[in-house]
């Protein structure tokens, strides 16, 4: 049996290399949420009211259910707590 190896785990358990795509930048805008609200010192409680979503969508998020959240609700959550979103496009190795 030959030995796969793969540039990240979405290319593993993604069935294409668009879903491996959309998986990766969701998981990078799932993370900045996480440090945001490491960094707030606020509940979380608190935290989901300036991201503009509720405590149990908030929970959530911190939980890793990647599949609840769209890339424009991460986008729109980091912008409402001051966070700039940017892209940055190049070509696959």
């Amino acid at each position: 049996m030959k030995k796969q190896t793969y540039t990240s785990v979405w290319d593993a358990i993604e069935d294409t290399a668009e879903a491996a795509a959309n998986m990766r930048v969701r998981a990078d805008l799932m993370i900045a949420v996480q440090r945001y609200v490491e960094a707030s010192g606020e509940t979380q409680s608190q935290s989901a009211k300036h991201l503009g979503i509720t405590q149990p969508r908030l929970n959530d998020l911190l939980r890793g259910r990647i599949e609840k959240f769209s890339l424009d609700a991460l986008v729109n959550m980091l912008a409402r707590v001051g966070r700039q979103v940017t892209v940055k496009v190049k070509r696959a190795a």
